[in-house]
């Protein structure tokens, strides 16, 4: 069984379309969802979590179709962390934890007291006090101690200092080590998703441009850095995405296909995603 597996989808909006595209994340991975501020990707997850409607394709969660009754028990087993936690700014971790505890049948108030602790979160400090990488951790700790088996999670390293973010993405990847787990990942900071993710979904403007394992991806692709004139004698048909400046120029290039006798370069997540964004930067 698959954690997440999405045919088709698409959502209209007055000024943007998202998809149609395909999806599919197998349990015991990481997938980073990755593209610019408006490329879709919180909507996708909303999508996945039916928090909005669709108007075309089929979403399946945990084996579960996400429109049909039986979702509504499937969302005990999704712990999903946003952007922007909604938590009322007067209450503690502690009165959060009780009011969790309310919500979720499997709520495990001892794994989230350890959390708490492990993320070195004040149980009786005001949730206005805490800082944006406190109410990002106390997010997670909130989605991981309810027996989640897929974490959605937008953003939830962004506007973090590099230490943090470091913390979370092990956290991350530990629990999508177990089989039966899986981690959905949103992001603008492609370094963090290099580090932590199987697979990679690179969402350009609505549009899908690709989902598939990050290391298939990063040895396909070469990074090629030579001359304007050389570049001009290169076959257009391996190059996708280049650079050209004043004294050199570089592109993205199938690897199998580039030229032997040019300096050609692995290339990092980043350069993939965006020279594939970009057909040409002057």
């Amino acid at each position: 069984m698959n954690a997440i597996e999405i045919k088709g989808l698409t959502k209209q909006y007055k000024d943007f379309t998202l998809g149609p595209f395909d999806l599919t994340l197998p349990m015991g991975c990481v997938l980073g969802l990755v593209g610019e501020n408006g490329a879709g990707k919180s909507t996708t997850i909303r999508l996945i979590m039916d928090a909005v409607s669709r108007d075309g394709g089929a979403v399946s969660v945990l084996g579960t179709d996400n429109m049909s009754p039986a979702f509504r028990q499937v969302k005990e087993e999704i712990g999903v962390v946003l952007d922007e936690t909604c938590v009322p700014e007067f209450i503690t971790a502690k009165q959060l934890g009780k009011i969790l505890a309310g919500a979720y049948r499997n709520w495990d108030g001892e794994a989230y007291g350890r959390w708490l602790e492990r993320f070195q979160l004040p149980p009786n400090k005001k949730y206005k006090e805490y800082s944006r990488g406190m109410t990002m951790k106390l997010g997670i700790a909130a989605a991981l101690s309810h027996g989640a088996k897929l974490l959605l999670l937008d953003e939830a390293t962004s506007g973090l200092d590099p230490m943090v973010r470091e913390e979370l993405l092990e956290v991350f990847t530990d629990f999508a080590a177990q089989d039966d787990h899986a981690v959905l990942i949103s992001s603008h900071i492609v370094s963090d998703l290099e580090k932590s993710c199987d697979y990679i979904a690179f969402l350009h403007k609505g549009q899908l441009k690709l989902c598939e394992e990050k290391d298939m991806l990063l040895e396909r692709y070469g990074l090629l850095k030579c001359s304007p004139q050389e570049l001009a004698a290169v076959d257009p048909a391996i190059i996708h995405g280049k650079r050209i400046g004043e004294y050199g120029a570089e592109a993205l290039v199938d690897l199998d296909k580039a030229p032997r006798d040019l300096l050609v370069e692995r290339p990092t997540l980043e350069d993939v995603i965006l020279y594939l964004a970009k057909e040409e930067v002057r």
